[in-house]
């Protein structure tokens, strides 16, 4: 049986080089996840250089399928490929070129030669279905790579900067990171774990917080937070949510507030429970706050910012409403 060849181009509003660079920077596979694919990065391996492995776990139902796959035919600005070295494909080869296409645009043009296994029968049973799959993947690939260097480009001018996280690991943080890593920033984020490379630990229960580690990064970006759709509203559930964001806010506010250069800006979640039920009315920024738990809840929150307020740090409430996506949050529920 003869190998399926899959190509799609996209234009880019970007150099070669410069969509090349973003290729290479950590942060760059997570974003090109599907976020209906339950795919877990084992190991990034060292890039796309040649040698470099990624390791993948897909989950199927009950089903774990390990995928890995190494870079070859790296040509900086131009190329490289991976090549499937275990995985669901008899045969999987995926070459990503780069062509210049006038003045500061280029083309991205992903090329797949893949063999299902199973040989005839596994392509009659599988085939239509594999290629679908495979397109819808490219597709989104194509527009969040578009997407993402159009927006790192309008701020290219101000330089990169270095952005410590908090909730890394939830629902938004999980792509801020890698959006902000493949935008050429510095990014640290704060863990309640070891802290490795690149991590700062904090425990906001134990009033612990080693602030000292973020002097003199340019932002925060405050994400933290028990996810109120985790369990019923029980007394010690609400007391847990109300502390996840209140507490946790000052402790980190104060320790930013003491240190000798503190971020210019810190980015704060907040929530539209500010408001509480209003109905039909027409809410903005400046209305009042409403009734009912959500509502203490994110005055309370807001409130807990005011230490990075007094130490002249400029302050962004973000009033999230809620947050859809096949990755997870309430979108399931």
């Amino acid at each position: 049986m003869n190998n399926r060849v899959f190509s799609r181009k996209v234009s880019l509003a970007v150099s070669a080089d410069e969509a090349f660079v973003w290729h290479e920077r950590p942060g760059a596979l997570e974003r090109l996840i599907p976020p209906w694919e339950n795919v877990r990065i084992l190991s990034h391996g060292e890039g796309i250089r040649d040698g470099s492995r990624v390791v993948l776990l897909n989950r199927q139902g009950p089903l774990k399928l390990c995928w890995v796959s190494e870079h070859c035919d790296y040509e900086k600005g131009r190329m490289f490929r991976d090549v499937q070295i275990q995985g669901p494909f008899r045969h999987w080869v995926h070459t990503h070129r780069f062509i210049a296409d006038g003045n500061e645009k280029s083309v991205l043009e992903d090329h797949v030669e893949y063999r299902p296994r199973g040989g005839m029968f596994g392509h009659a049973v599988a085939g239509s279905f594999i290629r679908a799959k495979i397109a819808g993947m490219f597709a989104y690939r194509h527009r969040t790579t578009a997407a993402d260097l159009i927006a790192h480009s309008k701020y290219c001018h101000k330089g990169h900067m270095h952005v410590a996280v908090t909730g890394s690991h939830g629902l938004i943080g999980r792509q801020l990171v890698p959006f902000l890593t493949t935008g050429g920033h510095e990014v640290t984020v704060l863990v309640r774990g070891e802290a490795l490379q690149g991590h700062v630990f904090w425990d906001p229960s134990a009033d612990t917080l080693d602030a000292s580690a973020l002097d003199d990064v340019h932002g925060v970006v405050h994400l933290a937070g028990e996810n109120i759709a985790a369990a019923r509203w029980s007394a010690s559930q609400k007391q847990r949510i109300l502390d996840s964001r209140e507490h946790s806010t000052r402790i980190l506010c104060e320790g930013l507030a003491q240190l000798p250069s503190p971020p210019k800006v810190l980015v704060s979640a907040s929530a539209t429970g500010f408001y509480g039920d209003r109905g039909e009315a027409i809410l903005d920024e400046d209305s009042s706050s409403g009734e009912g738990f959500l509502s203490r809840v994110t005055r309370g929150w807001e409130a807990a910012t005011q230490a990075a307020t007094a130490a002249g740090i400029r302050v962004v409430r973000l009033r999230f409403g809620v947050v859809l996506s096949p990755r997870g949050g309430a979108l399931a529920k």
